[in-house]
């Protein structure tokens, strides 16, 4: 009887080690998906950026603004993967 239960709780702990793992390792998973969001997002940014500046269609502050607002929406996104 004392053996079973012995038996039964490494069980139970050992389980619960491994659904701590996987947990974690799903969790590094998405922080990894969710840096390469954000950095593509800023990359994207940088570029657009550029283009609105030599194409001299929209006003310096403007040009900011879209960048600025394209990073935003990047770290949005990325939020939305981890949580």
């Amino acid at each position: 009887m004392k053996l079973h239960l012995t038996v039964f709780t490494t069980l139970i702990l050992l389980a619960g080690g491994y659904m701590t793992t996987a947990q974690a390792t799903e969790q590094a998973h998405k922080r990894r998906e969710a840096r390469d969001t954000r950095q593509d997002a800023r990359r994207d940014a940088r570029q657009d950026k550029r283009q609105c500046v030599v194409r001299d269609d929209k006003s310096n502050h403007e040009c900011r603004q879209d960048k600025r607002q394209a990073k935003q929406d990047g770290r949005q996104e990325a939020r939305d993967i981890k949580y």
